[in-house]
Protein backbone atom coordinates (compact mmCIF):
# COMPACT_ATOMS: atom_id res chain seq x y z
CA UNK A 1 0.00 0.00 0.00
CA UNK A 2 1.26 3.64 -0.68
CA UNK A 3 1.27 6.16 1.79
CA UNK A 4 1.04 9.41 0.99
CA UNK A 5 1.93 12.64 3.62
CA UNK A 6 -0.33 15.81 3.56
CA UNK A 7 -0.30 18.64 6.18
CA UNK A 8 -3.51 19.91 7.79
CA UNK A 9 -4.32 23.02 9.18
CA UNK A 10 -6.84 22.86 12.42
CA UNK A 11 -7.97 25.72 14.85
CA UNK A 12 -6.30 25.55 18.14
CA UNK A 13 -9.62 24.53 19.96
CA UNK A 14 -9.61 21.32 17.24
CA UNK A 15 -6.40 20.72 18.10
CA UNK A 16 -6.92 20.57 21.99
CA UNK A 17 -10.14 18.33 20.92
CA UNK A 18 -8.52 15.84 18.67
CA UNK A 19 -5.63 15.72 21.53
CA UNK A 20 -7.83 14.91 23.95
CA UNK A 21 -9.92 12.39 22.31
CA UNK A 22 -6.67 10.47 21.21
CA UNK A 23 -4.74 10.50 24.87
CA UNK A 24 -8.57 9.17 26.01
CA UNK A 25 -7.87 6.02 23.17
CA UNK A 26 -4.18 6.01 23.29
CA UNK A 27 -4.24 7.01 19.47
CA UNK A 28 -2.16 9.21 18.34
CA UNK A 29 -3.02 12.34 16.19
CA UNK A 30 -2.58 10.66 12.96
CA UNK A 31 -4.19 7.44 14.06
CA UNK A 32 -7.26 9.19 15.49
CA UNK A 33 -7.64 11.41 12.16
CA UNK A 34 -6.68 8.24 10.01
CA UNK A 35 -9.72 6.46 11.48
CA UNK A 36 -12.02 9.62 11.79
CA UNK A 37 -11.91 9.64 7.96
CA UNK A 38 -11.66 5.84 7.15
CA UNK A 39 -15.31 5.73 9.86
CA UNK A 40 -16.63 8.99 7.59
CA UNK A 41 -15.48 7.37 4.15
CA UNK A 42 -17.69 4.02 5.28
CA UNK A 43 -20.61 5.69 6.66
CA UNK A 44 -20.69 7.91 3.04
CA UNK A 45 -20.43 4.88 1.03
CA UNK A 46 -23.67 2.73 3.06
CA UNK A 47 -25.74 5.88 2.88
CA UNK A 48 -24.79 5.83 -0.90
CA UNK A 49 -25.62 2.16 -0.98
CA UNK A 50 -29.10 2.65 1.35
CA UNK A 51 -29.97 5.55 -1.10
CA UNK A 52 -29.46 3.37 -4.07
CA UNK A 53 -31.20 0.68 -2.59
CA UNK A 54 -34.38 2.71 -2.12
CA UNK A 55 -34.49 4.55 -4.95
CA UNK A 56 -34.14 0.82 -7.03
CA UNK A 57 -37.48 -0.05 -4.71
CA UNK A 58 -39.51 3.07 -5.28
CA UNK A 59 -38.66 2.50 -9.09
CA UNK A 60 -39.64 -1.26 -8.97
CA UNK A 61 -42.74 -0.55 -7.49
CA UNK A 62 -43.81 2.94 -8.76
CA UNK A 63 -43.71 4.67 -5.36
CA UNK A 64 -44.07 8.43 -5.30
CA UNK A 65 -42.21 10.90 -2.87
CA UNK A 66 -45.65 11.04 -1.67
CA UNK A 67 -46.22 7.44 -0.63
CA UNK A 68 -42.41 7.21 0.92
CA UNK A 69 -43.69 10.55 3.52
CA UNK A 70 -47.23 8.91 4.29
CA UNK A 71 -45.76 5.74 5.09
CA UNK A 72 -42.81 7.17 7.11
CA UNK A 73 -45.89 9.08 9.19
CA UNK A 74 -47.87 5.65 9.59
CA UNK A 75 -45.17 4.26 10.68
CA UNK A 76 -44.10 7.18 13.18
CA UNK A 77 -47.91 7.12 14.50
CA UNK A 78 -47.47 3.77 15.28
CA UNK A 79 -45.01 3.50 17.50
Amino acid sequence: MAVATINLAFDDDLIRQIDSIANNESLTRTDLIYNSVKMYINRKQKLQELYAYGESVALKNNFTEEDIMEEIKNYRNNQ
